[in-house]
């Protein structure tokens, strides 16, 4: 047992060195089973079992179906109608922005497409109407968080697929807790700006103006708007399951860029397919590494350790709950939300248990911690995508605004949805049992 600690601990820190996730796990599963004298037979089939599950498809079908989107300029027609709504109050143009990577995770259900799709488009925009940038790239790295609370999230097919429950409940779980914070941002968003004195707002329209530019944009945006439709609406009507869901999001995607917007090419789509299929190659070794220690952790019991280790301070359900919240905070700022998912299912998802917390409850504790751990430094890649992205920015231009909506914001509705078990189960409740 003190080995295996041992180990782990190497594991997190040559991660800090910035060794990749998935070989920082690869060499702490070999060395566990080198130096314990476990046969490679024990761990590394089980494994593969795991990958070869028919759930786990879902996985690259939904990255190539986001990028897919992205190619097809469904970004700018989904900015193009929000900000038909919204882009003649003060700060509107942020509340576009929050509300655009909401829609945009109910496509692709990948934060960093978001970044990549409405970033790119939203950030010159902002910055054209008054907004600092440093500003504009912290709002768009902390709404990126939303693609993953919003059905269907990539992480939650990983946390569902380790932790054995269903896909459609773990789903409905974070819906709720990803419209709160939605509509957090958003009020933050709107107090921030009022002490923005140089923003820039769209000249004033009659009603009737405003009513033919609403249909405008809604028009150029329905194939857009009626993807999430199809997606969530097959899944829970019991049309088809949420890996026939991913396909037909993908085969949905070629045809609207193809067809419709016309936006799309064959070497764009080759391209994209190509990047996808690297992509999913990258998560399915890192699963594999991660599912491989998780088999040696579980034989050892670790998980049992631990949790007689939080039983030591307390017994007390919210007390363990307080830990376990700051437990997954601390791996999201370590590691990426997919791996951080597998880790928390197969470790921490006993200890919940132990204390009577429902599992698909505890699904939503865990994807909403280590979806702000996704832009919390030390790691923080969606932070550091979004500088990127806005203009190569450094770090401290946009972590003061981006604290805001982190501190204001996220850990809010983190709390809520910790302590509140209603806010991740009451959709699981009305259509699934």
């Amino acid at each position: 047992m003190t080995l295996v600690v041992a180990i782990m601990a190497l594991v997190v820190l040559v991660m800090l060195i910035g060794v990749p996730v998935g070989f920082a796990f690869g060499l702490g599963g070999f060395l566990i089973l080198l130096l314990t004298n476990l046969d490679p037979r024990f761990a590394m089939p089980a494994a593969f079992r795991n990958l070869e599950s028919y759930t786990l498809l879902a996985l690259p079908l939904f990255i190539m179906a986001g990028g897919l989107m992205k190619d097809a300029d469904i970004s700018k027609r989904l900015i193009a109608f929000t900000q038909s709504f919204l882009g003649r109050v003060k700060g509107g143009l942020g509340m576009v922005c929050v509300v655009c990577c909401t829609i945009f995770g109910a496509i692709s259900g990948s934060a960093s497409a978001a970044i990549a799709a409405i970033g790119s488009v939203m950030i010159p925009e902002m910055v054209e109407q008054g907004y600092p940038r440093g500003y504009a790239t912290g709002l768009v790295a902390c709404s990126s968080m939303l693609a993953l609370l919003i059905p269907p999230s990539i992480p939650m097919i990983v946390f569902a697929m380790t932790a054995q429950i269903s896909i459609l409940a773990a789903f409905l779980s974070t819906f709720i807790p990803g419209l709160l914070m939605m509509t957090a941002y958003c009020i933050i968003n709107f107090i921030l700006c009022r002490k923005m004195k140089n923003l820039k707002l769209a000249p004033q329209r009659s009603f009737g103006e405003t009513i033919i530019e609403v249909s405008r944009s809604t028009r150029k945006a329905g194939f857009a708007l009626f993807m999430p439709v199809l997606v969530l609406g097959g899944i829970y009507g019991g049309i088809f399951t949420p890996t026939e869901a991913a396909g037909i999001s993908a085969v949905y995607a070629v045809l609207v860029g193809f067809f419709v917007y016309r936006t799309m090419t064959l070497r764009g789509m080759s391209e994209n397919i190509k990047s996808s299929m690297i992509t999913s190659g990258v998560v399915m070794i890192l699963l594999f590494f991660i599912l491989m220690v998780s088999r040696v952790l579980v034989t050892y019991q670790v998980p049992q350790h631990l949790t007689n280790l939080i039983f030591k301070f307390t017994t007390n359900k919210w007390l363990v709950l307080f830990m376990l919240n700051v437990i997954l905070l601390i791996m999201g700022m370590l590691v990426d939300d997919v791996s951080g998912n597998i880790l928390s299912a197969a470790l921490l998802l006993p200890i919940a248990k132990s204390v009577g917390i429902d599992p698909v409850h505890f699904a939503a504790i865990s994807v909403t911690n280590l979806s702000l751990g996704n832009i919390t430094p030390p790691c923080a890649p969606m932070l550091y995508l979004a500088g990127l992205i806005g203009g190569n920015l450094p770090l401290n231009e946009y972590i003061k605004p981006a604290s805001y909506f982190m501190i204001f914001g996220a850990l809010p509705v983190i709390l809520l949805v910790t302590y509140v078990p209603a806010f991740a189960l009451v959709l699981v409740n009305i259509f699934l049992k």
